[in-house]
């Protein structure tokens, strides 16, 4: 049996590229992104950057100001973060209360391999590939649940924690 190949548009690799950069903290807080640089970097015109910044502003990892543009979002204060944290760990403890019955072999060996990509960026030192396999693990959990709007309500706030 054939692999699922799934490709992805355009925006969503350079979105994928931005958010990494961003959550790696290689683009720093209060940094301004221009669409006419990533549009070079990427080699697209500006019109799927615009797609990608609303995206991103919608995820709550940049911020659009009329006639200032885009920037990099700052981080959560130090009075919100704590909410964060919780509203996260319910998220998620809701999850796997729900779906402990449930949980397969092939659900166990998603996560186990995660874990692995984790303690092998974490003896690198890559924050980047850290970052994006911590990502992984917790939206694997949270998509082994049925009901879809969980992510929903789960990806801004680990994105924001992030």
């Amino acid at each position: 049996m054939a692999d699922n190949i799934i490709f992805k548009s355009i925006p969503e690799q350079i979105e994928e590229h931005l958010r990494r950069d961003i959550l790696s903290g290689s683009l720093a807080p209060g940094q301004p992104l221009r669409e006419q640089e990533i549009s070079e970097r990427f080699g697209v015109s500006r019109g799927p950057i615009r797609e990608v910044l609303s995206k991103l502003t919608q995820q709550g990892l940049v911020v659009a100001e009329p006639n200032k543009g885009v920037r990099i979002a700052s981080q959560p204060s130090a009075s919100v973060r704590p909410l964060l944290v919780e509203l996260r760990k319910n998220i998620e403890l809701f999850v796997l209360d729900s779906i402990f019955d449930k949980i397969t072999k092939k659900d166990l060996k998603t996560w186990e391999k995660n874990l692995a990509s984790i303690k092998k960026a974490c003896k690198k030192g890559d924050k980047a590939s850290l970052v994006e396999h911590d990502l992984l693990f917790h939206k694997a959990i949270i998509q082994s649940h049925d009901d879809k709007d969980l992510f929903t309500l789960w990806h801004p706030i680990d994105l924001r924690m992030l």
